[in-house]
């Protein structure tokens, strides 16, 4: 019996092991190795529905997780000196209360934006990343 569990457990512990890549944190961006330097020009926006400033938020938005999540990466406005570029165009914006407090108030908001996303690899002249149909879709709570 001792045996039988002593076995059993070599086997889960084999079989869990197997699921160790599942789960690994991305540690770097994504990007070849040789881009050091991003350009991101404002987005451009075919949104109906205009928003203040709907451009240059989404863009410092864009700007903030390249920083953040690329390592070591540079982020500037112009293409000139820049190894690789992200353009992109904001197709449509919608924002909507989802829950209301007692009040009649919206409390909650779902925003969504679709666009389009492009990344250039500006020093071989082809494209890295290319979504025609981007959407971003999330919630937001205020107090």
């Amino acid at each position: 019996m001792k045996s039988f569990k002593f076995i059993a457990i070599i086997f889960i512990l084999i079989w869990v092991s197997g699921f160790t890549e599942c789960y690994k944190p991305v540690t770097n961006s994504g990007l070849p190795k040789r881009i050091k330097i991003v350009a991101i020009p404002v987005f451009q926006t075919e949104a109906k529905a205009l928003r203040y400033r709907l451009e240059s938020r989404f863009t410092e938005s864009v700007i903030k997780e390249v920083l953040k999540r690329g390592k070591g990466l540079k982020v500037q406005g112009e293409t000139k000196g820049a190894d690789a570029v992200i353009e992109g165009t904001i197709r449509d914006f919608n924002f909507s209360g989802v829950l209301l407090d007692r009040a009649g108030r919206a409390r909650v908001y779902e925003v969504t934006i679709v666009g389009t996303v492009t990344i250039r690899d500006l020093s071989e002249n082809q494209v890295i990343y290319d979504n025609q149909n981007f959407t971003f879709r999330d919630s937001f709570e205020f107090s």
